[in-house]
């Protein structure tokens, strides 16, 4: 077992309540597991910010029936082949597909990526999640 670490917090009685509000809204069991949570969502952003080997997932939904909306996507993947672990479409319906890129790679190239797949005309949103490879992370 890892060795733990002990220490006191103060904080105002309204801003605890609210976090044990969120803390029972997302089924933590206790207050620790949420803060060790919390410590890594911001240890993680740091990767991010500083261009660090990430993976994540980028969601887009588009118009198939856009002119060559099949060329330009496929070509940027191409381009960023070094950062696509797999990718896979889903028709939603006669007009309206998802694709769902999985990436690994540092963070800037994958914002990179994600943003010229957004601008692709036809393209209808588009989200980006961004997690650490835990390599860093304890």
């Amino acid at each position: 077992m890892k060795e733990l670490s002990r220490f006191g917090v103060s904080i105002e009685k309204g801003l605890l309540e609210q976090f044990d509000v969120l803390l029972k809204d997302r089924n933590y069991t206790n207050r620790s597991e949420a803060l060790r949570d919390l410590i890594r969502k911001e240890l993680i952003q740091k990767q991010w910010e500083e261009g660090k080997e990430i993976v994540g997932a980028i969601t887009f939904v588009y118009d198939h029936h856009r002119r060559d909306m099949i060329g330009k996507i496929t070509e940027i993947q191409h381009n960023f082949h070094d950062l696509i672990i797999s990718a896979m479409h889903v028709h939603l319906d006669h007009n309206n597909c998802v694709e769902i890129i999985a990436v690994k790679g540092s963070s800037s190239k994958v914002v990179e990526l994600s943003n010229m797949l957004r601008a692709i005309k036809g393209v209808k949103h588009c989200t980006l999640s961004m997690s650490s490879t835990g390599k860093e992370i304890i």
